[in-house]
């Protein structure tokens, strides 16, 4: 038997990531480059790690053999432990039947067995799409305090803005008295984060409940949470106050990049007390070359750059050679920018190549994608808001 666990975290990281387009043609969202030298399931580890919850269940499903290699050992975010550690839940044949996970709540129900193991008294939920930094540990105090079945990380979105989220409609005390998902007239601003934590004996028995009931969608937002509020359960908003985005368009993954740009940040990544950690390339130091200006930018290990970049972030590995210029866009790692291109309000995929003279993106409009691996020919023009990948034609 393992050593029991007061809680641990079930990491979903298995949506297919259709609204960020050609980014997850090949890869799962949550294994997507993000801010010149992190992944976006980098956030919810670290996060993990800096609260002390040493035990996590990745739940994966579409394209994860990326995301499984990224993940590996766990010895990046220190959880390589002999008892609990990091560990990838992929669907699996159980007798003669085998299935996909249906919804976010079925998929934590396939995986009880791997729970149980440990035999919680709580239970962490997390999505695998969402940057920031927060402490589970005090969210755990607060559900305990309260003496909560759930607990429901909320923040206030503009009032605008709420009818694209679920929304929980609090007392004072903060008591959840209704959940709405994503409401025409929301009655409250106070959005679902997708970060829960449940007392494991009733989440068992919700989760079972559901299991039975064929009509249901198995999912935490339509099914789970208002069936606890039917039945008079206590749950609880959590508050929180600090950065956050969920980067599951193209729009929202670059903003979320040019944020790491401004000064100060939103979100401090220079904390050596919450440290995001990530799996590291190993690359020598980057290069500039005496020709080159580079002005607000990031730029990770192993880049050469002779040409001008500005406002913009450029990952492990990547190259602008001279004359090319880039602006306000994302360069994710093994990218080439070829002589003489430019570069406008985009975001270029792992290892493709930007052709010579090549234009990609405007000054304005949506952003411009060059898929993975994709190999532009020279003196071609990309119109912004444009994805380009293998099957292209120019």
């Amino acid at each position: 038997m393992l050593r029991k666990k007061t809680c641990i975290a079930m990491l979903l990281a298995g949506g297919q990531g259709s609204r960020l387009g050609i980014l997850t043609k090949n890869v799962a969202k949550p294994a997507v480059p993000y801010g010149g030298k992190y992944r976006i399931i980098d956030f919810p580890l670290s996060n993990c790690t800096n609260s002390g919850i040493d035990t996590v269940g990745v739940l994966t499903q579409y394209q994860p053999l990326e995301l499984n290699a990224y993940i590996g050992s766990g010895a990046p975010w220190d959880l390589d432990i002999s008892n609990g550690g990091v560990f990838v839940l992929p669907p699996y044949q159980k007798g003669k039947s085998g299935e996909w996970y249906r919804g976010t709540a079925n998929a934590i129900y396939q995986n009880m067995a791997f729970i149980e193991q440990y035999h919680p008294d709580y239970v962490l939920i997390l999505s695998g799409d969402h940057i920031y930094k927060m402490d589970y540990n005090a969210m755990l105090d607060y559900h305990i305090s309260h003496g909560a079945d759930a607990t429901i990380a909320v923040r206030e979105v503009p009032w605008e803005e709420a009818s694209r989220f679920g929304i929980m409609n609090t007392d004072p005390d903060g008591t959840i008295v209704e959940f709405e998902e994503k409401p025409q007239n929301p009655k409250s601003n106070k959005a679902s984060m997708g970060v829960y934590i449940f007392t494991w004996e009733k989440l068992r028995h919700y989760l079972t409940e559901d299991e039975a009931d064929k009509n249901s969608s198995n999912d935490f937002g339509k099914n789970i949470i208002p069936n606890m509020l039917r039945d008079k359960q206590v749950l609880v908003a959590y508050d929180f106050n600090g950065y956050w985005k969920d980067v599951g368009t193209i729009e929202s993954l670059w903003e979320a990049n040019m944020d790491l740009i401004d000064n100060p940040m939103p979100m401090n990544m220079h904390d050596k007390k919450w440290r995001i950690y990530s799996k590291n390339p190993g690359m020598p130091p980057h290069y500039i070359s005496e020709g080159a200006v580079v002005t607000d930018t990031l730029i990770t290990e192993g880049c050469e750059v002779y040409g001008k970049v500005n406002h913009s972030v450029l990952f492990a590995g990547v190259v602008v050679e001279e004359g090319a210029d880039i602006e306000y866009s994302v360069v994710m790692p093994g990218s080439i920018i070829k002589r003489g291109a430019i570069v406008r309000r985009s975001i270029v995929a792992e290892n493709a190549t930007v052709g010579a003279g090549s234009i990609i993106g405007e000054d304005s409009g949506n952003i411009a994608v060059i898929g993975q691996g994709v190999t532009l020919p020279a003196g071609v023009s990309v119109p912004s808001g444009t994805q380009v990948d293998e099957s292209y034609t120019f």
